[in-house]
């Protein structure tokens, strides 16, 4: 049983939140591919395994990601003991009635034990107290753990954005309607 909190993020917290490693390690990709006709370009994705695990640096730089933070709509943290151990960041899109997981991270030691689940949820339970009724989670196309999360969530790829990160990475976008 977890024995950790999820709650809010105060100022003191932030410094600790940019020390976590934010690298996570991938067997996959989920590889572009776009063709090219007379009229008509059509993308597709296809998960290939990798020839050895990889290590995948996080998309921004987590040393000016406070910055960013103060811009978004919630930031939730997971605490245990004093320690902040994962965080998330949410922005809230209103008019359209969504709001985006743009970041998702749990120190290392603590991944595959569930707290990445929680975080979700409590996202979900962020959007929904604030009567957004569909969530979608950003990720880089080669975070294939953060994918299978999602795929586990119940979440449906909906969307990508070709060279979206300073890394010139591709985003994916999984969304789902919450209820």
């Amino acid at each position: 049983m977890p024995t950790y909190e999820i709650r809010p993020a105060a100022s003191n917290d932030l410094t600790r939140l940019m020390a976590i490693d934010h690298s996570c390690s991938s067997d996959y990709v989920w590889q572009l591919e776009l063709r090219r006709e007379p009229g008509q370009l059509t993308p597709s994705f296809r998960e290939v395994r990798l020839p050895r695990t990889v290590k995948v640096a996080y998309p921004r730089d987590p040393l000016s990601l406070s910055g960013e933070w103060t811009r978004r709509d919630g930031l939730l943290v997971a605490v245990e003991d004093g320690i902040q151990l994962g965080y998330l960041a949410l922005i809230e899109e209103r008019a359209s009635g969504v709001a985006r997981l743009t970041d998702l991270v749990v120190t290392p030691e603590r991944r595959r034990q569930g707290m990445g689940s929680a975080l979700v949820a409590a996202a979900q339970s962020w959007s929904l107290e604030r009567g957004i009724h569909r969530l979608i989670l950003e990720m880089q196309s080669k975070n294939h753990p953060y994918i299978r999360l999602a795929q586990k969530f119940g979440y449906e790829f909906c969307g990508y954005n070709d060279q979206y990160y300073p890394t010139q990475d591709v985003a994916l976008f999984f969304g789902r309607a919450l209820k």
